[in-house]
């Protein structure tokens, strides 16, 4: 295994335990949901930032929508890419309710993943995919808020360079509320099963 393959791994389970021994020691009555439930422990979905087309992007955008969160960058040679196939299939699994979903993906490599750069990656995914980019300060910031973390490795020359970082999906509802958390692991099933019943709900509509 690689060095960087394995930090992330390791960023996501020492993430992953630390909300379990959070969630374990404030149980409340039992939900429905299958991944794990993070509802009153992270904060709502907020942020500014670019998007893909270049435009100005906040949080409150995607008001209405079901938002899955996921930190990573388009050179990424394995866990985004898989992350970001998975999350279609899922979607396509939804049918049409995955059009009140939204993915966004957010750079942690913000030299390179330039608003284009962005675009064409997360087009070839998914059209319900949203790449988000910003200035480093911005996104070391948002990282911060959902407990995620990211290091870029040592540069092999030519401008090469990897980018360790955890591979939480941070799943928040209409309502812009953190509910949810997922890693690429999780059996899409439970995916499917826990956004489809955020998506079942009703909410004011947001941008396409």
């Amino acid at each position: 295994m690689k060095p960087f393959q394995r930090s992330a791994r390791l960023l996501s389970v020492a993430l992953l335990l630390a909300l379990a021994l959070l969630l374990a020691a404030c149980q409340r009555e039992a939900a429905p949901w299958r991944l794990i439930d993070i509802g009153g422990h992270m904060p709502d979905l907020d942020f500014a930032l670019t998007d893909d087309q270049g435009k100005a992007a906040t949080g409150a955008d995607y008001r209405g929508k079901v938002v899955l969160l996921y930190f990573g960058y388009t050179h990424c040679p394995d866990v985004c890419p898989l992350t970001l196939a998975q999350l279609h299939v899922t979607m396509q699994r939804l049918g049409p309710l995955a059009d009140g979903a939204r993915i966004l993906f957010v750079s942690v490599d913000p030299a390179r993943d330039t608003p284009p750069v962005m675009h064409a990656y997360v087009s070839a995914f998914d059209p319900r995919a949203v790449g988000l980019t910003g200035t480093p300060r911005a996104i070391e910031a948002l990282s911060k808020r959902y407990r995620s973390a990211f290091t870029r490795e040592p540069d092999q020359g030519e401008g090469r360079y990897e980018v360790s970082h955890s591979s939480a999906i941070y799943v928040f509802d209409r309502a812009g509320k953190a509910r949810l958390i997922a890693t690429p692991s999780t059996p899409q099933d439970d995916l499917v099963h826990d956004l489809h019943l955020l998506l079942a709900t009703t909410g004011a509509g947001a941008r396409p």
